[in-house]
């Protein structure tokens, strides 16, 4: 149902779109299919089992193809599906020019490649070169002896000159990056798990290596490339000490180092430059000049930022929204006329998006699926939504370590008892921030084990399943599924939701988000309240005629010149 309502909106008022001829958002982008795209981002591990051993797989994917294309998402991100151990859910890759067993074959991944093409969407392929598996055949190589020629395609330290200076590492069980190897009496570098060793980007063979089978993926036709951790892939390989503590802000110090620019612009003339491909990179520096220098158009590196300030606010003591809307809108400022940016709250790497930035609780979690995915999908930038975001899916709320499988989660637990520190409180923050919370199994209906699988699953599924899944949302016009998809529509439709001006409005208020999208002559204004009470938002300064465009409630409610937002309410509106 649609509804009219009578708003007014500035002309004048400070911080809005004044006079016709300053409020023209003219194109400063050149248009880009990745700029409009809708990009769905799927956990292949937990999607959907084909084969009944508990595990998601690509044929799983293949059967749930016509649900991924009638949420209105123009592109699929895979998490990696190529051979690994798994030590780290693939991210430690063992052979990237195969397909992990686990996941099936080359041939089902060619038939889902082909299959959604037929249907209109890209897909986006995750490339993990900062490190690879300690089980791949140059990892093999390299640690057999000093002189064999993949030696230098990792980071090697000759024990005889001592220990090498400290490094921090993100998933070992004693923090520590450097790990001694006995075989050649070397100590090798992991940023992350032990592994999965870091690759020596100062080596020109590891470079065109990579550059080899990103070309085989691209051939095979796959659409565009995220680089995992790719910001720390350079670095200053006589390893000085760093500060005491620089733990606390590593990224400072391991991120946009050394000759990284080169190799992206190598990247790019290798690769990018010979495809129309989508690049993206986890990661966009420490300032808003790294971010440029990653993506700007005349710097042929990137193609869009991937930054993690806004998605980093939310903490288990809640977060203040004034903060909120400052960061997301200074991006906006900062790429207003150069580059592009990704809009984002939730991924693999986060706990679910309406248990950390809205409500979970019963009833407010619809409206608050509604309100964060109404805000992705109205701001300026690619947006990106993670798997069961558009069911408004939630923590699992696990209790003990066990009910965890992510060796981070679990490398942090045995480094928080070993140091003697306070597990009960190391639980309750992974009840809140652990990756697992986010990768829990999609949630298809009320069967067993919530239609995910006929096994016991690799985590378990959220107990809410019976309420919380997509079968039940579909034919249900008010649920968040179909809330998302009428959200996908208006933003396929509508150039203004993609490259319209952002404005910010009421920038001070503590509750309500609100901003124009401007673009010629089309001008839509957001209202969002992030709050567990009613809003009011004073109109007295503006003057003009809006339509609802799209609201989570069934009406908004105006008296006189105020508009009135219940809890978590969402609404975008037109206006001449």
């Amino acid at each position: 149902m649609k509804h009219t309502i009578w708003i007014v909106l500035c002309l004048l008022a400070p911080g809005c779109v004044s006079k016709k001829e300053e409020q023209k958002a003219q194109l400063k982008n050149e248009k880009k299919w990745w700029k409009e795209a809708i990009v769905y981002q799927i956990y292949p591990r937990s999607f959907k089992d084909s084969n009944g051993d508990g595990v998601g797989d690509l044929r799983g994917i293949i059967e749930k193809l016509d649900y991924v294309k009638s949420l209105g998402v123009t592109a699929v991100w895979l998490n990696p599906i190529y051979s690994s151990p798994n030590a780290d859910n693939g991210y430690d890759v063992s052979d990237y020019r195969n397909i992990m067993a686990e996941f099936g074959s080359m041939e089902d991944f060619d038939e889902l490649l082909r299959k959604m093409h037929e249907r209109d969407l890209k897909l986006i392929i995750d490339i993990v070169v900062n490190h690879s598996s300690d089980e791949h055949e140059w990892f093999k190589q390299s640690r057999s002896s000093r002189n064999n020629p993949y030696r230098n395609y990792y980071h090697w330290w000759p024990a005889e000159k001592g220990k090498p200076n400290y490094r921090y590492s993100l998933f070992d069980e004693t923090g520590d990056a450097w790990k001694y190897d006995e075989r050649t009496n070397a100590y090798y570098l992991h940023y992350f798990a032990a592994k999965q060793p870091d690759l020596n980007w100062e080596n020109p063979k590891l470079r065109q290596e990579v550059y080899a089978f990103m070309r085989f993926w691209a051939d095979k036709g796959v659409d565009g490339f995220r680089l995992d951790a790719f910001q720390f892939a350079a670095k200053d390989t006589t390893f000085p000490a760093f500060p005491l503590g620089f733990e606390k802000d590593f990224v400072k110090y391991y991120a946009m180092q050394g000759n990284l620019h080169e190799y992206l612009k190598e990247m790019n003339r290798e690769v990018f430059s010979k495809y129309d491909v989508m690049s993206v990179a986890e990661g966009a520096g420490n300032t808003m000049e790294d971010a440029h220098n990653l993506v700007d158009a005349d710097r042929n590196e990137l193609n869009m930022a991937y930054a993690f300030e806004g998605v980093d606010i939310a903490k288990s003591t809640g977060y203040d929204l004034v903060h909120f809307k400052k960061v997301f809108s200074k991006w906006d400022s900062a790429f207003a006329e150069k580059g592009w940016v990704s809009i984002f709250l939730a991924n693999h790497d986060q706990a679910r998006m309406v248990s950390r930035f809205a409500s979970d609780a019963p009833e407010f979690r619809a409206a608050s699926a509604k309100l964060l995915n109404t805000f992705i999908l109205s701001m300026r930038g690619t947006p990106y939504c993670y798997y069961g975001d558009e069911l408004g899916m939630t923590n699992p709320g696990f209790e003990k370590i066990e009910d965890y499988r992510d060796i981070q989660a679990l490398n942090m637990y045995k480094k928080t008892q070993n140091s003697g520190g306070d597990v009960n409180a190391y639980l309750k923050e992974l009840k809140f921030s652990s990756r697992d919370n986010g990768r829990t199994p999609m949630q298809w209906d009320s069967g067993q084990n919530a239609g995910f699988t006929s096994a016991t699953p690799w985590l378990a599924v959220n107990s809410n399943y019976n309420l919380i899944n997509a079968a039940a949302q579909d034919d249900d016009a008010a649920s968040v599924l179909n809330h998302f998809r009428r959200l996908t529509e208006l933003r396929n439709k509508k150039d203004v939701l993609v490259y319209g001006k952002y404005t910010l409005l009421l920038k001070d208020h503590p509750q309500v988000y609100a901003y124009t999208r401007v673009l010629d002559d089309k001008k839509v204004l957001v209202l969002l309240n992030f709050s567990g009470s009613d809003s009011s938002v004073s109109l007295d300064e503006f003057d003009s005629v809006s339509d609802v465009l799209i609201n989570n409630y069934t009406e908004l409610e105006l008296d006189g010149r105020t508009v009135r937002l219940k809890p978590y309410q969402a609404a975008m509106l037109t206006f001449e």
